[in-house]
């Protein structure tokens, strides 16, 4: 038996404008699209629901190509400072925290952004040390390329003024040698490994926290990359089955697996396709540099607004393609962050040197920074590039300076992408942006800022339609992981998963979008989120 979905601008995109009438589906699939009537008629005998979309906009179950689901989770949990305007404002938020917590408890805050802030400084752990004095505080930039840690945090991690920055890390110090508590990509990791372990309790509590948000948020699935971080690649990976699965908490779960525990996944027998409908693995995930807010994306020339430093190689040339290599003993694609222009440079030669299994894709995450002659070697490969649209509502336009707007050939550069053929997909780095697909979307077609007053475009002719935009978390995310067979389009056969807005995105004005609903989320045929406010009624 079956549902019918009908009353409601219901769009394929299989190609622009194609909408269809009505929907039937059985068993969590698709089983036909056309006329009302038509439908009815075929099915009259397999029809057990109806469910009116009362005027709202159906599309294929929205998806993001990048995000770490459990991180997200945290930070929905944690000290959220994405908002605090000041760095006074994240001080007094530190302050509070520490009053409430025991003595020696972890102060853990996320998202903080001096690039939003009046006057840009970063918090000094001697800052942090004033308002947490008997607490380990340690606050991620929104990046989560940096931290900033106070002197306890320190103290536990056994950084002095004289330990040296490791590979691929950057411990700052101030003009006299002292350390500022700025901690730099894989200095960071001398800070988390002293952290106390978490255990599936906690691991679980953010999972469900995640995907509740992401049903809201109208999101079916998610490209996710969580299972280095917790201490145990196995608790880590319960952890979505026993949400998921055993808890009946729908939600596509594509796992990419970090290169350091990819020996752990490999010997616990697990493979590419994994074993249900709702979890599985992907490529193996390295990253190459870090990020423009700490200036530590691996750029071919120095920063324009620092010329000491081009940037942090997380590994060496060598050490990059020993991973590719890697990667490809145990016939995996490779997923690499890479957002500066030598870092993608280093990442084609390893890819060219160590091709891609045949049938698969690689991943080049953020490609934010590239040049003409990159773009013309990745045509040749077997890639696609997974962008993250916010990026530019958040990074416009201090990254101007930093990186020179007149350098590079391609900045935030979407549709310029698509003009030359390569295929993209969509996704947000939540919790490092928002996880709301409609922000991403916004910044695609508009190159705005939510709620400029000035209305301020940035690189007007890189804007994407809004075709090209919903696109992205839907054609490409599955294109990114090879089941464009399975879903991203509606049509017969594939997945019932189905993202319901409460207005046409097509027919409204752009700025519009900020203020658009999701009425409903639906995921193997099963309403998981309905909207009280919202014009969906079962």
């Amino acid at each position: 038996m079956g549902t019918l979905w009908y009353g409601g601008s219901i769009y394929t995109l299989r190609q622009e404008g194609e909408k269809v009438e009505a929907v039937f589906t059985k068993n969590g699939k698709i089983a036909d699209t056309g006329k009302i009537a038509n439908l009815k008629n075929t099915y009259k005998d397999e029809i057990q629901n109806e469910i009116d979309l009362r005027g709202s906009m159906m599309l294929p179950g929205l998806v993001d190509s990048h995000m770490h689901l459990i991180g997200y989770g945290e930070s929905l949990l944690r000290l959220d400072l994405t908002t605090v305007r000041s760095k006074q404002e994240l001080l007094n938020q530190v302050r509070m925290r520490a009053e409430i917590a025991s003595q020696g408890e972890w102060i853990v805050g996320e998202g903080w952004d001096e690039n939003n802030w009046d006057q840009i400084e970063i918090p000094t752990s001697q800052e942090l040390s004033e308002v947490a004095p008997y607490n380990p505080v340690l606050l991620k930039r929104t990046c989560r390329h940096a931290i900033v840690v106070n002197h306890e945090a320190l103290k536990r991690a056994n950084i002095d003024k004289d330990t040296p920055n490791p590979p691929g890390g950057i411990i700052e110090r101030d003009m006299n040698g002292e350390l500022t508590g700025y901690l730099k990509d894989q200095a960071q990791e001398l800070v988390f490994k002293v952290q106390p372990k978490v255990d599936h309790t906690y691991l679980e509590n953010a999972l469900t926290t995640a995907i509740q948000s992401a049903w809201r948020l109208g999101l079916t699935g998610g490209h996710t990359e969580d299972l280095s971080y917790y201490g145990d690649f196995l608790v880590t990976y319960r952890a979505f089955e026993n949400v998921i699965l055993k808890n009946n908490m729908p939600f596509r779960a594509h796992l990419l697996v970090h290169h350091t525990v990819i020996d752990e996944w490999k010997e616990n027998g697990f493979d590419q396709l994994g074993c249900n409908a709702f979890i599985d693995f992907g490529a193996m995930k390295i990253f190459a540099d870090g990020a423009l807010g700490g200036r530590t994306a691996l750029l071919s020339q120095p920063y324009a607004d620092d010329p000491a430093t081009n940037g942090v190689a997380i590994h060496s040339k060598e050490q990059l393609l020993q991973l590719v290599e890697k990667a490809r003993s145990y016939q995996l694609p490779v997923a690499v962050h890479a957002i500066g222009d030598l870092a993608f440079e280093y990442v084609l030669e390893a890819i060219e040197k160590s091709p891609t299994p045949a049938g698969k894709r690689d991943r080049l995450i953020h490609a934010q920074i590239l040049r003409k002659d990159l773009v013309e070697r990745s045509k040749k490969l077997s890639v696609i590039f997974d962008i993250q649209p916010r990026f530019v509502a958040s990074d416009f336009p201090w990254v101007l300076e930093r990186v020179g707007a007149q350098t590079y050939d391609y900045l935030y550069a979407w549709k310029s992408l698509l003009e030359e053929g390569i295929a993209l997909a969509g996704g947000s780095d939540a919790p490092i942006e928002p996880l709301d697909p409609l922000l991403g979307i916004h910044a695609a077609v508009t190159r705005t800022k939510p709620y400029d007053t000035q209305h301020q475009v940035f690189m007007a002719e890189q804007r994407l339609s809004m075709y090209e935009a919903l696109s992205l978390f839907t054609k490409g995310s599955a294109y990114a992981e090879n089941k464009e067979l399975e879903y991203g389009t509606i049509e017969s056969g594939k997945r019932a998963d189905f993202t319901i807005l409460n207005q046409d995105l097509f027919q409204i004005n752009h700025e519009r979008i900020l203020d658009t609903k999701v009425a409903a989320t639906v995921i193997n045929e099963q309403l998981v989120y309905i909207n009280e406010e919202g014009p969906i009624r079962v």
